[in-house]
Formats: C-alpha cells, sequence, structure tokens
C-alpha cells in the first residue's frame, strides 16, 4: 500500500448552510470561544493535509481570511453535494477530503485513516461511520470523480445515496463518536464553550 502523502489531498470545509437554527447567520463565521467556528476546523486540519479550501456561497470576503474560498456555482443554499461537486472540480490533487464547518475538532487522524482505508479496500470514496450512523460530511474522495459528482447533482441525489452508488468504504470511528458533534444551535455553542474551557 503507498505510504500515506498529506500533499496529495485537499480538504474541503463545506460551509454553505442556510444557518436555519442560528437565525440565519452564517454558521462558520460565529465565534466560538474567542475565534469563528472555521479557525478551529482549519486548525484541526493543518498537517493532515496539503491544502485546504473553504465551500461558501456568501461572505467570501471574511472565509478567505482562513483559507481560499469556493463558491458552487449555483444560486442559493443547493445542499452539501454542490459544495463537493465543486471542491472535486477545483481539486488538483489525487483525492478531496471533505469535513462540515460545524464539527469544532475533526478528529487529528482522519485523512490518514480514510485515505488507508480506500486504498486497502481499492474504493474511490471512504466515509466515516460513528459507531451509530454513517458520516457522510467526513468523507475522502478520489478528485477523478468531478464528473460523477456534477451528474449526481443533475440528478439531485442525497449525499449518503451517491456514496452508495460509489461502493463506498466505511471506516469506524465507533469507539471516538464524540469528535464528529456538530453545533446546530446558539446553546450548542455555548455548551461546546463549557465543556472545553469550564
Amino acid at each position: 500500500m503507498a505510504a500515506f502523502d498529506p500533499s496529495a489531498i485537499t480538504a474541503a470545509i463545506l460551509s454553505g448552510g442556510e444557518g436555519r437554527r442560528v437565525g440565519g447567520a452564517d454558521k462558520g463565521l460565529l465565534s466560538l470561544a474567542g475565534r469563528p467556528l472555521v479557525a478551529h476546523v482549519v486548525a484541526a486540519l493543518r498537517g493532515q493535509v496539503g491544502q485546504i479550501v473553504i465551500c461558501a456561497n456568501r461572505n467570501a470576503d471574511r472565509y478567505v481570511q482562513f483559507a481560499p474560498v469556493i463558491a458552487d456555482g449555483g444560486s442559493g443554499f443547493r445542499g452539501p453535494l454542490a459544495g463537493i461537486a465543486a471542491a472535486l472540480r477545483a481539486c488538483s490533487g489525487e483525492w478531496l477530503l471533505t469535513v462540515p464547518v460545524d464539527c469544532p475538532h475533526p478528529p487529528r487522524d482522519l485523512a490518514v485513516r480514510l485515505h488507508d482505508a480506500a486504498l486497502a479496500e481499492n474504493r474511490d470514496v471512504a466515509v466515516v461511520y460513528d459507531g451509530t450512523r454513517v458520516q457522510p460530511m467526513f468523507a475522502l474522495y478520489q478528485s477523478t470523480l468531478a464528473a460523477n459528482a456534477e451528474h449526481a447533482l443533475r440528478k439531485d441525489m442525497p449525499v449518503v445515496r451517491w456514496q452508495q452508488s460509489l461502493n463506498r468504504a466505511l471506516v469506524d470511528y465507533s469507539t471516538r463518536t464524540p469528535e464528529f458533534g456538530n453545533l446546530n444551535t446558539p446553546e450548542e455553542f455555548r455548551q461546546w464553550e463549557q465543556a472545553a474551557h469550564g
């Protein structure tokens, strides 16, 4: 099996949601422990990958302070597959890692474990299983899937169903489920801060 090379992987932080449970705010830019949420995610990904980009449909001028920004090319909020497809189009490396912006601390070994599983099982995509359910936003894709993603987007396929069509590898994180916790409401932001800082 080929040795893990972070420079072959681009990470895309999916930040294109409507933020309905935070009053329509751009969740990735909300403050968490004194920093925008997206800054926590960028910090967790550094060292795992060669490049980080942010998929966002608004506030590009603010997001670009943290990483280059990619828009999905459509109008409105078209869902996570639109961001994944846009990131795959722009990906110059061999692999694309995706994570959602509302998970402050994705695992530090996420890229290497997904990469190793994809290679070991000869799959084009590897996805996290947290012990209870599949976590489709935490995934690693061969960049050659760009056209396939565009086709799935035109058919309005949910991300999970598209991944299933690709014969995915599942990577078991069942002993580390809390690492995939996401923040959806102002109360969850406060709870995270209290748990992290007392």
